[in-house]
């Protein structure tokens, strides 16, 4: 299997967070495998070699805003309201990842 910049720069984020309480590394999720919190997934690399996070909806609107990502589109033509796509500003997913956790521990 192929891997890109994204699913490379993905290994340090999985690294730091697959001790966490709750988290497991795996599954398919919109295509992707990536990381989940008791059972939900959080972050992945999407097929599109994006780093994904599902965040609270003001937060991916301000991440928007801001042009650090974009409405994540898992193909389906809908755009997800609580997940953030990111190809660039790859210095700010492990921070994205870590506030991904959190947000689902609730």
């Amino acid at each position: 299997m192929h891997t890109g910049p994204a699913e490379e720069r993905f290994v340090a984020i999985v690294a730091a967070l697959r001790k966490k309480a709750g988290v497991t590394v795996g599954g398919k999720g919109f295509g992707s495998s990536g990381l989940k919190y008791r059972g939900r997934l959080f972050a992945m690399v999407s097929s599109k070699g994006q780093f994904v996070a599902k965040l609270p909806r003001e937060r991916v609107d301000e991440l928007v805003r801001l042009g650090q990502g974009e409405y994540f589109d898992p193909g389906h033509g809908r755009k997800m309201k609580e997940w953030v796509a990111m190809s660039g500003h790859a210095s700010e997913w492990m921070a994205i990842a870590r506030e991904a956790y959190d947000h689902a521990r609730g």
